[in-house]
């Protein structure tokens, strides 16, 4: 009897997980782990997420970061949580394989596995099954990071429907050859293999045809398949730091756009031939286009082309070196572990003073929030009146007792404090309305959860602007009188979703524009009233974003995005952004 009490005094007590009893009493759609409790609770639990995890049906989004004694998800995720949409596991010691495979997850669209010491997928051990497809609406899959030396062979199977693949610093030589026969990834857009040890690229590769970024910089390569020049809608390339055999080619590559490099693998390519005399002069040719272009815009004879077609919008693309006073965004690397990714953009000539403009922008961002964004779990959009933005600006994070802002309709406080209030709100609001769920800001707040600082935007004036995913601050709000926009997207996820919901973004504007030129409206929407997306005003005074001949007109200015030591980042919009645009609008590059 005395034995058997020691024993059970013995006994490991179980480790507690309060975030799961919170998600399953709110019924809650996503759920985020991380901070430095976590670690200790999954190596009680064998190195695997706890069992209980997988009796929450309703998440959407799970993620589980940065935890190093994470080395398998364990059994029943698939079963447990067939809806989810996102799935984050990124900075844990996941691998060599997965045990037991992920799949099935019949609704998932993203699936981070960045960061781990992931060695192969094979059958059994990886993301699912090929027969029938275990990931079957899948989008984005990141694999960068690991210690991968060869890709499943039924990828493409598995997840037929990838847009963006992501398998930058790994240990691969090749990709299988199923990756690339025809009608296999029908949606691929972006492949990004940078910093592995690719030896050779398949011609076959011509059969992706709806690939428009590749990335292969930092390999083995010797040649590039002129097939690459077949993949129709591709717009840029990155061969840097690979040993090309074709000299030639080798210093394209290192200086000049994809469309030069494109029209020298189509004409023959390899340095011989007519090819190469056709492609060595395609440099001064493709310089010689811009500076014709630079001063037709300078003289104003292209604004009869561009105008030809009444009420279409037209989007200029102003660049970094045409603007007198370009905005650039410094990223501090504090950022990498909690809100990594994030594209600027500026809009100029927006008209919202005309009719229920400036409250049909407000709903598009609402509705962007909770469609593309997924519920800002994706990713989060903020729009600023630029006019009050004082560049440069710096994104990085602070901890919660030191980070202050002026939240949209309220006082400064410390975002410490801004959380805690909103969390009592968001309880107070569920007892009056007797419900089980939260709405507005509230429904954001558990995405900060376990994070011991937060991200932020800085101007240069010191003041945070922006404090995603929950709000921006009261001085660079947009109102009626805005017609120039700063536009921010950041995200946890991809800095390809930044740039998808970027154009979105840019495109609802350019439809809310034209709307509002062809459709004279007698009110407009209140700066108080827009915080509640209600309410009219007198008749405002005339749109000015209208040309003569009937036509809106927007200015998208390139914002620069750059590393603390001021190397680039990205840069919206480039070449390859702004591509699908609607069929009402026109993009003048």
């Amino acid at each position: 009897m005395a034995a058997a009490a020691a024993a059970a005094a013995a006994a490991p007590v179980p480790e507690a997980w309060p975030e799961l009893e919170l998600a399953e009493r709110e019924r809650r759609r996503e759920l985020l782990l991380t901070g430095p409790g976590l670690e200790q609770r999954v190596r009680a639990a064998g190195g695997r997420l706890p069992p209980r995890l997988f009796t929450l049906p309703l998440l959407h989004y799970l993620e589980v970061s940065g935890c190093g004694s994470l080395r398998e998800p364990g059994p029943g995720l698939a079963q447990g949580l067939p809806q989810l949409h996102s799935l984050v596991l990124r900075r844990n010691a996941l691998g060599p394989g997965l045990s037991p495979e992920l799949g099935p997850l019949p609704a998932l669209r993203v699936l981070d596995l960045s960061g781990n010491a992931l060695e192969a997928l094979p059958p059994g051990q990886g993301l699912g099954p090929a027969e029938p497809p275990g990931l079957p609406q899948l989008q984005s899959l990141n694999l960068s990071g690991n210690r991968l030396r060869e890709l499943p062979a039924d990828l493409a199977r598995c997840a037929p429907r990838l847009q963006t693949l992501n398998l930058t610093g790994n240990r691969l030589d090749s990709f299988p050859a199923a990756l690339f026969r025809p009608g296999a990834l029908p949606l691929l857009s972006e492949l990004a293999a940078a910093d592995n040890c690719l030896r050779e690229l398949s011609p076959d590769i011509a059969h992706l045809a709806s690939l428009k970024t590749l990335d292969l910089s930092n390999n083995q390569l010797s040649e590039v398949p002129a097939e690459l020049a077949d993949c129709p809608k591709l717009k840029e390339v990155n061969f840097r730091g690979n040993k090309l055999t074709d000299r030639r080619l080798e210093k394209m590559v290192r200086g000049c756009q994809t469309r030069s490099i494109l029209e020298y693998l189509r004409a023959g390519g390899r340095g011989g031939g007519r090819g190469g005399g056709k492609a060595h002069g395609l440099e001064k040719d493709e310089a010689r286009r811009r500076r014709r272009e630079r001063r037709r815009r300078e003289s104003g004879e292209a604004e009869d082309e561009e105008v030809g077609d009444a009420g279409r919008m037209l989007l200029r693309v102003l660049h970094v070196s045409e603007s007198p006073a370009p905005l650039t965004v410094r990223v501090s690397p504090t950022v990498r572990d909690v809100r990594p990714f994030i594209v600027g953009a500026i809009v100029r000539g927006l008209d919202l003073q005309t009719g229920n403009a400036l409250r049909r922008l407000l709903t598009s961002q609402t509705k962007l929030h909770e469609e593309l964004c997924e519920k800002r779990t994706a990713a989060t959009v903020a729009t600023h009146d630029l006019r009050a933005v004082r560049g440069p600006l710096l994104y990085a994070t602070r901890p919660p007792q030191d980070l202050k802002i002026v939240p949209l309709g309220r006082r400064e406080v410390k975002a410490k404090d801004l959380v805690r209030q909103l969390q009592l709100e968001a309880e107070e609001h569920r007892k009056q309305k007797k419900r089980q769920n939260v709405s507005g800001l509230h429904r954001y707040l558990h995405l900060l959860d376990g994070k011991e600082s937060y991200p932020c935007l800085v101007d240069a004036d010191g003041d945070v602007i922006s404090f995603p995913p929950i709000t921006n601050s009261e001085k660079t709000k947009i109102k009626k009188t805005t017609s120039d926009l700063f536009l921010e997207v950041t995200s946890a996820t991809s800095l390809q979703i930044c740039k998808e919901i970027m154009d979105a973004l840019v495109l609802k504007m350019a439809e809310i524009n034209k709307y509002t030129l062809e459709n004279k409206e007698d009110g407009s929407v209140s700066d108080t009233e827009a915080d509640a997306l209600s309410g009219q005003l007198p008749e405002p005074s005339a749109n000015t974003s209208a040309d003569k001949a009937g036509n809106a007109s927007l200015v998208v200015e390139q914002v620069r995005v750059v590393d603390e030591e001021g190397h680039l980042r990205v840069v919206y919009p480039s070449k390859t952004d702004l591509g699908l645009a609607a069929p009402h609008v026109t993009v003048i590059r």
